[in-house]
């Protein structure tokens, strides 16, 4: 069985990371998307927040679970028994963050491999901190979040 494993902060999730878990269980024969804390970014959802959203957004996905991992994620991998990490490339910025963590994790564990994603194009310019600023001065974010997450957002902002 080919275990993939989406790993990020996720705060809060978006149509582009469901549009990659979308893709990726055509890849994967199961996917777990694993939330990291992320205590250094400060995040707006906390991580039981992030857990439940992400969960209610994918409840409709066979072969999709929901984790929390805060280990170095090659081990985290290890672990679960994953075949290889998903990760999405929106842009060639991203490319150069996302290559160095990959030869990284492939450093600490030869076995570790990467596989890239790029969003479909609808969702190429998205990102949860762009979501975040949007819905802080009450923009619309529909289409952009998952149902869900949209209505935290609000609430999170009195909007």
């Amino acid at each position: 069985m080919k275990l993939g494993i989406y790993p990020g902060t996720f705060d809060p999730f978006t149509n582009g990371h469901l549009d990659l878990v979308v893709r990726g269980i055509r890849i994967f024969d199961e996917l777990v998307i694993a939330v990291a804390p992320s205590t250094n970014k400060k995040p707006l959802f906390t991580l039981e927040e992030r857990i439940a959203l992400i969960k209610e957004s994918v409840a409709d996905l066979k072969n999709v679970r929901v984790d929390i991992f805060s280990s170095l994620l090659v081990d985290y991998v290890k672990g679960k028994g994953g075949t290889a990490i998903l990760r999405g490339l929106r842009a060639v910025s991203d490319f150069e963050y996302e290559l160095q963590i990959a030869l990284m994790n492939r450093r600490l564990d030869h076995d570790s491999e990467t596989v890239f994603m790029m969003p479909s194009e609808e969702y190429s310019f998205l990102s949860s901190t762009i979501v975040k600023e949007v819905a802080s001065f009450g923009g619309s974010v529909s289409g952009l979040v998952p149902p869900p997450v949209e209505k935290a957002l609000r609430e999170k902002y009195g909007k």
